[in-house]
């Protein structure tokens, strides 16, 4: 099993870097609507959608991604910042950090048809227009970000598995812990500081430095966020993984549930310092 996970990962790593740096924008941002109907087609099913409907919401995902992208300025270097993407990000931040919490507390479920849709939309749309604004704003920027991701749940596991005896959701992931949460907010704060300090000198001064931990514990919070609100999905549907797309890893909501809670927020971010 473990052999399997680590040679999918690393072929996923191969795509990814090999996409990120050497397909152009339009290809890029149909990268990342392909992403987006693969997640949709899972989200279906975690909505006990028939096949057909499955089918049918994978493909207008993937479409509309493409296509608002497209409208926004994301299938062309043109420089100009995609102001245009300000609500899907503002929208999507007041759901991981209004609504998200309280979805987990409450453990509310999908009902229905309109609610699958709608809150796929929240939850899928977003981050994969962010995937897509992100490479065009610097590719160094998105893998950062993603990296990040990588980290804290890197972090997490290991701390757990060496601290951990205070369950942090025991109904949703019994696997996680505080100290392992503990362990994520310290590798992404170790992490995020060293790229700082390698992208700019600047960051060397302590009031930088000082602004940039809170928001970098921020952002592991609302990555350990997306990580339980799939797995809680995940265990209303009554599955173990998302899908069996990627062997020993699950499916593709499996491997970016934290990555869309996280990436409308750098999204947004990035809009913010470009105008």
């Amino acid at each position: 099993m473990l052999r399997t996970r680590v040679i999918t990962a690393l072929v996923l790593l191969g795509v990814l870097l090999g996409a990120l740096f050497l397909l152009p924008p339009l290809g890029w941002l149909a990268f990342a609507s392909l992403i987006c109907g693969g997640a949709a087609w899972e989200w279906g099913g975690l909505g006990r959608f028939a096949t057909v409907q499955r089918a049918v919401y994978a493909v207008s995902m993937g479409l509309a991604c493409l296509l608002l992208g497209a409208f926004a300025g994301l299938g062309s270097a043109a420089g100009q910042a995609p102001i245009g993407l300000l609500g899907f990000y503002a929208l999507s931040a007041v759901f991981w950090l209004a609504v998200a919490p309280f979805w987990l507390k409450r453990k509310w479920r999908l009902q229905g048809s309109a609610s699958t849709v709608l809150v796929g939309l929240v939850v899928l749309l977003p981050p994969a227009l962010a995937l897509a604004h992100l490479r065009l704003v610097s590719p160094w920027l998105l893998l950062a970000a993603i990296a990040s991701v990588s980290v804290a749940d890197i972090s997490a596991y290991f701390t757990g598995r060496a601290f951990g005896r205070r369950k942090l959701a025991p109904e949703i992931s019994p696997g996680k812990t505080w100290e392992g949460a503990g362990g994520a907010v310290a590798g992404v704060m170790t992490f995020g500081v060293l790229v700082a300090l390698g992208s700019s000198p600047e960051f060397a001064r302590g009031a930088l430095i000082a602004a940039l931990i809170p928001l970098l514990a921020g952002f592991t919070a609302v990555s350990i966020l997306g990580d339980l609100f799939e797995s809680l999905l995940k265990r209303q549907a009554g599955v173990k993984d998302s899908g069996a797309l990627l062997p020993g890893h699950g499916g593709i909501l499996d491997r970016i549930d934290s990555l869309t809670s996280t990436l409308p927020l750098v999204g947004l971010a990035a809009l913010w310092f470009a105008t």
